[in-house]
């Protein structure tokens, strides 16, 4: 029996019950009922700008979209965005998902924390991002009805410290590497968290680099290898 939020129907397939008890077994309170928010609010703007996606599809990838915060998914190096895309990636394939919407998937989670590209990328990448920004930033927040935030909020609750909770979150699944928050928005919560931490700099990088400018200026006229007579 499907639930209804919001007139937005929860999936009930086995791949999406299975992907529920996953986050439900692995995530906070507050990280499940985060993810299935970002996936109704994903969904009401769907419907409200008349795309097409697949909800399990774009189910998938709202619950798994903060799994790679978690130790059991979390990797040494990657980006958390990039280890969460991983395991919906595996998740998805032990289901026989095509890969063209797998891929759809990895990308709406490894793209979520990076404004300004999503929205240019098929559906459910763009509404992934657009449940995070609705739900995380306030993003759109009057383009949805008060009684479809309501509902959504009555079934998932928020709680009166959600904010600094999310944040917590955030610090708590990138402080052991913090190298993977150069250019994205988790090095504002670093910054917040970590009194030791440290932003790396891009032009920094740029003048710091092994080139020695002065001593690799290209070919120069008559360089060529050869003279006409």
């Amino acid at each position: 029996m499907h639930t209804m939020i919001a007139g937005i129907k929860i999936p009930d397939s086995k791949m999406a019950r299975e992907a529920t008890q996953l986050v439900r077994d692995i995530e906070s309170d507050l990280l499940f009922h985060h993810s299935t928010r970002v996936f109704l609010f994903g969904a009401l703007t769907g419907e409200r700008k008349q795309l097409k996606y697949n909800p399990e599809l774009l189910y998938v990838g709202a619950m798994f979209h903060d799994m790679g915060l978690m130790d059991a998914y979390s990797s040494k190096h990657a980006r958390f965005e990039v280890d969460g895309a991983n395991a919906a990636r595996d998740f998805l394939a032990g289901y026989g998902v095509a890969e063209h919407d797998i891929e759809q998937v990895w990308d709406a989670i490894a793209l979520h924390t990076t404004p300004g590209i999503p929205q240019y990328k098929k559906s459910v990448v763009a509404l992934v991002t657009a449940g995070v920004e609705m739900d995380v930033l306030g993003i759109a927040y009057d383009d949805f009805t008060e009684d479809q935030r309501n509902q959504v909020v009555q079934a998932h609750p928020r709680g009166s410290k959600f904010k600094e909770g999310i944040i917590d979150a955030f610090a708590k699944g990138t402080i052991h590497k913090p190298e993977t928050t150069f250019g994205n928005v988790k090095a504002d919560v670093l910054a917040l968290k970590d009194p030791s931490y440290k932003r790396l700099n891009f032009c920094s990088l740029i003048r710091g680099s092994s080139w020695n400018d002065d001593n690799h200026n290209g070919a120069r006229c008559g360089d060529r290898g050869h003279k006409h007579g």
